[in-house]
């Protein structure tokens, strides 16, 4: 994929003009790493970003193989590592190409010598950073545990309670009885030897069968509308899991990392105090 075409994909850079867009993809390094190579590790000095050309790239909280904690999945056209261009802080999380890939870097003091020669530029970028400060700060503010049925029901049409509604009904014996019911009385009123009169609708019923397929045929399309919801509603839970899991798992492992901590703060003070004790020992006797 072209290096402008990356960089125009990339939501920090939406803004941007196209001249400013060539201009900045004629900055960009491109960098191969092989399968299982290391691109950066959690802890190191961030002092760019990288925009995937070709190729896979796992993002996870470093750990041994089991407690490894993986966050995302980078594919072509995705990119990460975005705020070590605005700060000098260490990596939040390691990177590590999981098959052979080719990668765009993109330098801080080369977006910044961009950006000094083209201030309109810089505006745009702050202004979709801005944007996106917003949004993080919405999701953030909310529980990543919540009530998938209670959200989708807030937002349910009168069309949509319909759908729910007849499904429900077709997949109960109440229907299926009412169905058999109806059929019987409908047979028994229009044969002529049960009831002395002329039939509405003789053997072999084509009102009625009539009615049943007027009844088949919207019956299906509705059933359909409630199964994509489910489907979507479905989807829905499974993502709160995902996020409530990844929230306790990062949670855990924050624990995990303190508590070992502590453990070998307290070994060493204990280690210390027992040789301040030995150290005393000979004074306090002579």
């Amino acid at each position: 994929m072209d290096a402008m075409k990356l960089l125009r994909s990339i939501p920090l850079f939406e803004a941007l003009s196209e001249d400013d867009l060539r201009a900045l993809s004629l900055t960009l390094e491109r960098r191969t790493f092989k399968a299982g190579a290391m691109i950066f590790a959690q802890g190191d000095r961030g002092s760019a970003m990288y925009i995937v050309d070709s190729g896979d790239v796992n993002i996870h909280l470093p750990g041994e193989a089991s407690r490894r904690i993986s966050l995302k999945d980078i594919a072509r056209g995705e990119y990460f590592g975005e705020l070590a261009l605005f700060d000098d802080k260490p990596r939040s999380a390691s990177a590590l190409a999981t098959t052979e890939a080719v990668l765009f870097e993109l330098q801080r003091d080369t977006l910044a010598h961009y950006l000094e020669k083209r201030p309109a530029a810089a505006m745009a970028i702050l202004r979709t950073m801005s944007e996106r400060l917003r949004e993080t700060n919405t999701m953030l503010s909310a529980r990543a545990a919540k009530n998938v049925d209670e959200e989708f029901d807030k937002n349910l049409s009168w069309s949509d309670r319909l759908a729910d509604s007849v499904a429900e009904l077709n997949g109960s014996w109440k229907f299926i009885l009412f169905l058999i019911l109806l059929t019987a009385v409908w047979c028994v009123i229009n044969t002529p030897w049960i009831v002395p009169r002329a039939p509405l609708d003789p053997y072999p019923f084509q009102l009625f069968n009539l009615a049943l397929a007027i009844l088949v045929g919207l019956q299906g399309p509705l059933i359909v509308m409630s199964q994509n919801r489910q489907s979507l509603k479905d989807r829905a839970r499974a993502d709160t899991d995902f996020k409530v899991n990844l929230k306790n798992e990062v949670n855990i492992e924050t624990l995990l990392r303190e508590l070992s901590e502590f453990r070998e703060e307290a070994r060493e003070r204990s280690d210390a105090a027992e040789r301040r004790g030995r150290h005393d020992t000979p004074d306090m006797i002579l």
